[in-house]
């Protein structure tokens, strides 16, 4: 049976290439990077040699960025480090009603911590509009979290002007980069951030490392104490593969340039084009061009998304209904509520998400195998029946 994934959203597949950097770190030179032994300081290089490459990767500088366990832990530790280490400022947090459960569930956790935290409503697109967020700052603001790309819809936010917004008052600014990085160009000078979080592991890196872009001289409190680890803000000892493959992720992002964009672009549009020809009653969810390049979140009337996931499975098609964290989950997602979509709706999302070694023949195969599975689908269904 043919195979083919389409949630590279929630995962990429290791890279060769990264693998294969990694692989001498993880037997032989096992070496401890804060030992003092010749060994250990030439694992040491190559940590640093790693920092480097995920620095270059974002236009930072290779001191302003901390290893950490992935995207949620960046997020943790940018909302709870920097908020408890700027509480002098105040204690209002503000983020938006589209983010991942990573800053949403840190902030309410910073609410049962003394902190008021501000949601903000998103537009029909799951924008964050500079205009909600003027509205809603004040003085005691002390941090705002709002993600660069949505991991659900793919919509791009314009950070730099929300950024800006938050420096007027005072604010420090985080953005969850999460999605961003490694599918559209993440520069946080140009941004003008004081935080942003990745994860290796959406950019063909491995699983279990990221990192927090922490702007130079930006005040912010450690999570993890015992040790003097990267820059005295993580304690313990360094994922040392992990954090290799992850430098090596970055520089073959680098490498590609716009190619790996441009391909799936080309094929995201063949694929959005051929769902609205077969299959009618859709609703394409997401800003229609400010966002990132092969997500595909798409909306079938009178069916259930859960349904559509296990027939698709069985003819080797993986995607997914919505943020993999949540998949377990029947409940309508967050993101697509927050948009204005009504549960009906909701419940028959589909994302497709694209990657690099994605070719046509995959387009081909989930056309042809989509619409039999929704008229299939709609043909059982009560709602289909009522509606027509």
């Amino acid at each position: 049976m043919r195979t083919v994934y389409l949630d590279h959203n929630a995962t990429t597949p290791l890279d060769p290439e990264v693998y294969k950097v990694m692989e001498p770190f993880i037997v032989e030179n096992f070496y401890n990077p804060s030992s003092v032994y010749s060994r250990s300081r030439k694992v040491r290089e190559k940590v640093e040699e790693a920092r480097a490459k995920v620095a270059s990767l974002l236009n930072a500088s290779p001191e302003e960025i901390i290893f950490t366990s992935g995207g949620t832990e960046a997020n943790n530790q940018a909302i709870i480090g920097g908020a408890k280490a700027n509480a002098g400022k105040g204690r209002h947090i503000i983020t938006s009603a589209a983010e991942h459960h990573a800053v949403l569930d840190t902030c309410l956790r910073m609410e049962k911590e003394g902190f008021e935290v501000t949601v903000l409503p998103v537009d029909e697109y799951g924008r964050v509009l500079p205009e909600t967020l003027e509205k809603a700052i004040r003085t005691e603001t002390v941090l705002v979290s709002i993600m660069y790309a949505n991991n659900e819809v793919g919509t791009i936010n314009d950070i730099k002007t929300l950024a800006e917004i938050a420096h007027k008052n005072g604010s420090l600014f985080h953005t969850d980069a999460v999605q961003a990085a490694g599918k559209i160009k993440v520069d946080v000078k140009d941004l003008g951030v004081d935080m942003l979080s990745v994860s290796a592991h959406k950019l063909y890196g491995p699983k279990g490392i990221g990192c927090l872009y922490v702007k130079k001289g930006t005040k912010i409190e450690s999570l993890l104490t015992g040790g003097g680890q990267e820059n005295k803000m993580r304690a313990g000892t360094e994922n040392v593969p992990a954090i290799i493959g992850f430098g090596r992720a970055a520089e073959l992002t680098i490498e590609r340039g716009t190619e790996l964009e441009n391909h799936i672009k080309d094929l995201e549009k063949i694929l959005r084009e051929g769902i609205k020809e077969r299959i009618p009653d859709i609703i394409f969810t997401g800003h229609p061009e400010e966002r990132i390049p092969g997500c595909v979140s798409v909306c079938f009337k009178y069916i259930e998304g859960e349904s559509m996931l296990l027939l698709l499975d069985q003819r080797g098609i993986m995607a997914s209904s919505g943020s993999a964290c949540s998949s377990k989950s029947l409940k309508a997602s967050h993101v697509l509520l927050a948009m204005g979509i009504s549960h009906e709706i909701a419940h028959g999302s589909l994302r497709l998400s694209l990657g690099k070694d994605n070719r046509m023949e995959d387009v081909e195969y989930l056309l042809e195998v989509l619409p039999p599975i929704v008229e299939k689908l709609r043909l059982i269904s009560p709602l289909y029946q009522g509606g027509r």
